[in-house]
């Protein structure tokens, strides 16, 4: 009787803990083929002009990815690595090495269900199976007390009906070896520069210095949780912008799959147990709930979270100049301090963070009148934790066209910004050419006298930018 060989293809999910496809595919086959592709589309320019991957998440890629090899090398394993279209290396590989079966995790974006399908349909020409498991969320698809056509519009409808009658599954097992077939190429790891893009610069005053990788996930799991102690105080510390430890910071892998929602909801539960349960303990998985939300609101509404009108239909209104006004916002040159220190943060260090992202994503849309769609393509460029669901998602809740009960959300910036930054620490961080101004006023130095800008030695146009004039009349009045 022939062995049987099943090909375990790994996107994002790169991890051996709580990792379904690898688990079966071990119980199943006498020899497993893990696989992972470069695809050239996640590094191309989009029709916003923007890059879908840029450096510092690419770098994080190549780490996460290299990290999985190491793992299952010491498994007794390998990793097959390839640069190139999956459609073709996939059914290529099936054959090459007489595969039974290919497993892999469904996505939800249209982009990745494409693929996922263009590789199914080749593959069923072989008369090869693509089997689809679903291991992205903390909920599964099938335990929710609602199918997805009918999942609530409304966030909190949804989370208040799924913690009620619905139940989180267990993790599955971690492997503690595994069987390949004799390879003979398993594959080079690419360079950054062979992805077409330039190695990043590690920046000194970035919250932390994100390592991709499995290790790393647990490992930063294991100091947020147990070593800092820090998730008794998460609600109270989430809103911070300086520091490692005022979040847990586990996006990053979360996105790329080096950390498994589901591991991370039961670590909290057994630190509940031994520590005590919380508000905090709750509220960070009361946040990562909205992850499940976005998951399930795309596969219920496809890529209509990708236009400007939502899944509402109809798109915010534009300005006629937000070219120049776009260029402006993402180069952290509007004149407004809190929106131009978020700005300049992520792009020198690919992070962001939330209480960030929600005032930039607003001031782009609600006082620039720029499309939001272009803030979403830049992001997926720059962030570090990008992932389609989270990120349309929340642009389309704060463009007020997707999960939104609330018309017209609109953060004022400066009460934010004196609220969540009220000793100007943050905003003197990235824009060291304010650091002289005090912290009272270093959120509006277009609100100062000539004689005060000299006294701060800020010259406007200069050496900092002017405020953006559109906006102008309606910040100014605020009182700070």
């Amino acid at each position: 009787m022939s062995e049987k060989t099943i090909l375990v293809w790994f996107r994002n999910d790169l991890r051996i803990h709580d990792n379904e496809i690898l688990v079966e595919a071990i119980r199943k086959a006498d020899k497993v083929l893990p696989v992972f592709c470069f695809d050239p589309f996640y590094f191309r320019t989009t029709q916003y002009g923007t890059l879908k991957t840029g450096n510092f998440r690419a770098k994080f890629l190549i780490e996460s990815v290299q990290n999985l090899r190491d793992t299952l090398r010491g498994l007794g394993g390998e990793l097959i690595v390839r640069m190139g279209d999956p459609v073709q290396i996939i059914p290529q590989l099936a054959e090459q090495y007489q595969v039974a079966e290919v497993y892999h995790h469904r996505e939800v974006a249209f982009e990745e269900t494409n693929i996922s399908s263009k590789v199914e349909a080749v593959l069923w020409k072989i008369k090869l199976n693509l089997k689809h498991f679903i291991g992205h969320t903390f909920y599964h698809k099938e335990d929710l007390p609602f199918p997805i056509k009918d999942i609530p519009d409304v966030f909190t409808v949804f989370r208040k009906k799924v913690e009620r009658d619905s139940d989180i599954r267990p993790c599955f097992e971690t492997p503690t070896a595994i069987t390949v077939p004799s390879i003979a190429d398993a594959g080079e790891m690419p360079t950054i520069a062979q992805l077409g893009l330039t190695e990043p610069v590690d920046d000194s005053r970035a919250v932390m210095q994100f390592t991709g990788g499995e290790t790393e996930a647990l490992q930063r799991m294991n100091h947020y949780f147990w070593g800092s102690d820090k998730l008794k105080a998460y609600k109270l510390t989430r809103n911070g912008l300086l520091g490692a430890d005022y979040s847990s910071k586990f996006s990053p892998w979360l996105s790329v799959g080096c950390l498994s929602t589901r591991q991370v909801y039961w670590e909290v539960k057994r630190y509940e147990q031994e520590r005590g349960a919380n508000d905090s303990t709750y509220w960070l998985i009361f946040e990562l709930l909205w992850r499940d939300y976005f998951r399930f609101m795309f596969k219920k509404y496809g890529n209509q979270f990708f236009k400007a009108g939502g899944f509402k239909g109809e798109a915010p209104e534009v300005s006629a100049n937000q070219d120049e006004l776009f260029e402006k916002w993402k180069n952290g040159q509007t004149g407004m301090p809190f929106i131009d220190a978020n700005m300049r943060e992520l792009n020198a260090t690919g992070f962001m963070s939330n209480r960030g992202r929600q005032n930039v994503a607003s001031f782009l849309v609600r006082d620039l009148k720029v499309n939001w769609t272009r803030g979403a393509a830049y992001f997926e460029e720059k962030l570090l934790d990008y992932s389609p669901a989270s990120n349309w998602g929340n642009w389309a809740y704060v463009a007020g066209v997707g999960n939104d009960p609330r018309e017209n959300r609109h953060f004022n910036i400066i009460k934010q910004a004196t609220e969540y930054d009220p000793k100007g620490e943050y905003v003197k961080t990235w824009l060291p050419e304010l650091k002289d101004i005090p912290a009272k006023l270093v959120q509006t130095p277009f609100a100062l006298s000539i004689n005060e800008l000299n006294m701060y030695h800020v010259q406007l146009g200069v050496n900092y930018p002017g405020f953006i004039a559109e906006t102008t009349e309606k910040i100014l009045p605020v009182k700070v």
